[in-house]
């Protein structure tokens, strides 16, 4: 199985090698994308099928209510730039500026370090070897020097670092006369693209995780460096309020950053960083959150999610139940197949919290009363709920079960990642790989290197197989 990327609905070629690699079943993630996207998906999946004899399934996966960090405020415009430099520090080249009207396109070239708008009658006077004078936003003096016009912008060069916010004042400086500098004209920097900033949770820290959804800041301090407020985020599923208590425990971002639970109000927690790298880690918005210790009254059917069935009855093969808690998740979704007529598709729950594993064999008796059925093991999700430490012994508890209840299951999660994402195998997710055997089916996840990816593990999961069926080891005769 194989996660499409959004590229997948414009680029034919891609499916097709895709599964000429070795692609069984496309996995569609319905909570990117639209519906316009993945009908092109599945129309490129079946005329992939179509032409080269092969067959594949398509699996459409639910979002499920996913917990995850809100967005973070917007600082001030402010843009950078440093020159060049080997590694004893010398120069190799200046920085290269392009400055173009404020109030038409950047065109941003690609080789630019930077891009400055600014006043287009100002930008029209420069000419080649004019200078620009300014003060950085540090206070430091600065020199830009105009190398080339191009158009109706023109490029600009420095050799030193500096940052430009807007407003800044450059001032041109032209032919020296006598010995001096003779200054012609100055001109504001214009708008300047803002970026997020920057939350740096170090262990210790506070955080407030907020109900409302206002735009999380970092800690604010005072000219001593004291606290005067914490940094905040908001989390987009404000029911979580309701449920959680002091004590528990709250991970970020697949358990980068973990704290507990400091105390509860009814608009925010308050939560103390207890797990966080020795210079801290960035919290960034539309990160995860979970909840391990938390009992969670969430359905695992979100409105999105039943909006998204009726495409998914249409054209998928197989639905995936994201968040699964209870076996009144499972009960509702078969409901709701149901009534669309749906009852042709597999239905595959995704074992990722702490709570579905807790309960699984309930959950597996309400999944079997659906006549084709499956089970992911969500290792990453998985993990950071219960422990690194621990996943290798819920995966093997998981698959007994599930092989006890005669169901297949997907292996699933960091799968070659990092082959995928840079085209050489670590080791170890090599031998992990080749135990992925002992499941009915592999899910390899996107990235630039996904072709040679499938190729490997179909490679690997073939010799494989005349050494292991599910995890009974077949002895195979050796031949030295």
């Amino acid at each position: 199985m194989v996660t499409l990327p959004t590229e997948a609905a414009s680029n034919y070629q891609l499916v097709k090698e895709m599964l000429l690699a070795g692609m069984d079943c496309a996995r569609i993630n319905c909570a990117h994308d639209n519906a316009a996207l993945w009908s092109r998906m599945i129309a490129y999946i079946k005329q992939a099928c179509r032409e080269t004899g092969r067959s594949c399934r398509v699996l459409m996966d639910l979002a499920g209510p996913k917990l995850r960090t809100g967005q973070i405020a917007l600082g001030p415009g402010v843009i950078k730039w440093r020159p060049h430099r080997d590694v004893y520090g010398n120069l190799i080249a200046p920085a290269r500026i392009w400055l173009y009207p404020e109030n038409g396109s950047p065109a941003y070239p690609k080789q630019a370090d930077a891009c400055l708008p600014v006043k287009k009658d100002w930008l029209q006077q420069l000419t080649p070897q004019d200078k620009i004078e300014f003060v950085d936003a540090r206070g430091a003096s600065r020199t830009l020097r105009i190398v080339e016009q191009a158009g109706t912008g023109c490029w600009a060069e420095c050799n030193k670092t500096a940052y430009i916010r807007l407003g800044s004042k450059l001032n041109r400086v032209g032919k020296r006369v006598s010995g001096k500098s003779s200054l012609t004209n100055a001109c504001e920097v214009g708008v300047l693209p803002r970026i997020a900033e920057v939350i740096r949770l170090k262990r210790g820290d506070h955080l407030l995780l907020t109900r409302e959804q206002v735009p999380g800041r970092a800690a604010q301090l005072d000219s001593a460096g004291h606290l005067i407020y914490p940094a905040s985020i908001a989390c987009l599923t404000p029911e979580i309020f309701d449920h959680v208590q002091p004590g528990e425990r709250v991970l970020f971002d697949d358990g980068r950053i973990g704290g507990v639970i400091h105390s509860v109000n009814a608009d925010h927690l308050v939560v103390e960083i207890t797990q966080a790298c020795d210079t801290g880690e960035k919290l960034l918005a539309d990160k995860g959150i979970n909840l391990p210790d938390t009992h969670l009254e969430l359905s695992g059917l979100t409105v999105r999610d039943i909006e998204h069935l009726a495409f998914i009855v249409e054209h998928a093969d197989i639905v995936g139940l994201s968040f699964v808690q209870h076996s009144a998740d499972i009960e509702l979704l078969q409901d709701h197949l149901q009534q669309l007529g749906g009852q042709k598709l597999g239905i595959m729950i995704k074992i990722e919290i702490r709570a579905a594993f807790e309960q699984l064999p309930e959950l597996l008796l309400t999944l079997l009363r659906w006549p084709a059925v499956g089970v992911m093991i969500a290792r990453g999700d998985l993990a950071v709920e219960c422990g690194y430490e621990r996943l290798a012994e819920l995966q093997e508890e998981i698959l007994w079960l599930s092989e006890a209840a005669h169901v297949p299951v997907i292996w699933a999660t960091q799968v070659l990642e990092t082959l995928v994402k840079s085209g050489k195998p670590s080791r170890a997710e090599v031998t992990d790989a080749a135990m992925s055997e002992r499941a009915e089916c592999v899910m390899l996840n996107k990235g630039a290197h996904i072709i040679k990816a499938i190729a490997v593990l179909d490679n690997i999961l073939q010799r494989m197989q005349a050494h292991q069926r599910k995890k009974s080891a077949l002895l195979k005769r050796l031949h030295w």
